[in-house]
């Protein structure tokens, strides 16, 4: 299994900026895809998750501001992140789940992409 993250940068405060995240070595469809986060001496932490059905759930802090989205076609699921604050200043880690069950669990990562809000 593979998951190649991309998209990351440097944002001021109030940017957007989509994190892709392709997909291999998995049947895509059969399987939840989830984005978790871990900020400087801070544990990791879950942002969004999408179930193979498409059900959805975020975390309290981005309600509102991160959409997560996923594309069949392509085996690669999105998180587009908008009104951007420096707290949400991390690593973003794409992961996958090891069979499709909910609850999601999380089970292969990728290597992570660098989010900095910053002016």
């Amino acid at each position: 299994v593979q998951l190649v993250e991309s998209g990351g940068g440097l944002v001021q405060p109030g940017g957007s900026l989509r994190l892709s995240c392709a997909a291999s070595g998995i049947i895509f469809s059969m399987h939840g895809m989830g984005w978790y986060r871990q900020a400087p001496e801070k544990e990791r932490e879950l942002v969004a998750v999408i179930t193979k059905g498409g059900s959805i759930n975020y975390a309290e802090s981005v309600k509102g501001r991160f959409t997560i989205s996923r594309d069949y076609a392509k085996n690669t699921v999105y998180l587009q992140m908008n009104s951007l604050k420096p707290e949400d200043t991390a690593v973003y880690y794409c992961n996958t789940d090891r069979n499709g069950l909910v609850p999601y669990r999380p089970y292969f990562w990728g290597q992570g992409t660098r989010v900095t809000v910053s002016s």
